[in-house]
């Protein structure tokens, strides 16, 4: 199965509602509950990363017999240094976003610490890329 959801940057009305339709589809495919919860964090931390941080986005599903992989493409400032990002507690949000209850700087540890494998790639004035990779077992 593959699903793509387009994430507009600045909406925080609809952040969340790819990651919630996903979780929807995980809960009837009948997955573990631990698994569910696992790719549902890490998901949600991503849509909202584009949210609060790029101009646009994508979200790209695929499940298979043996994993969940999701595949995140924004369009925004991109990550001047990726591992201070990894760093809990460490943010760029704005005021305002901060002031909304996101941007406490636990987007990508929090993916990191749900995935079985994390991948991110940026371009500063581009954007990022982040692929995540959850297995069942």
């Amino acid at each position: 199965m593959e699903f793509t959801y387009s994430i507009e940057g600045g909406d925080f009305s609809k952040a969340g509602l790819a990651s919630s339709e996903v979780k929807k589809i995980l809960k009837q495919l009948n997955l573990a509950p631990a698994l569910i919860k696992r790719v549902s964090v890490a998901m949600y931390e991503a849509e909202v990363n584009i949210v609060a941080h790029a101009f646009k986005g994508i979200m790209e599903v695929v499940i298979d017999a043996e994993k969940i992989f999701m595949r995140f493409v924004d369009e925004g400032p991109g990550i001047a240094d990726i591992e201070q990002a990894m760093t809990e507690g460490f943010s760029t949000a704005s005021e305002e976003v901060r002031h909304m209850g996101f941007g406490a700087g636990m987007g990508l540890p929090n993916i990191k610490r749900n995935a079985d494998d994390l991948q991110v790639e940026s371009i500063v004035g581009k954007g990022t890329k982040l692929e995540i990779t959850t297995y069942i077992k």
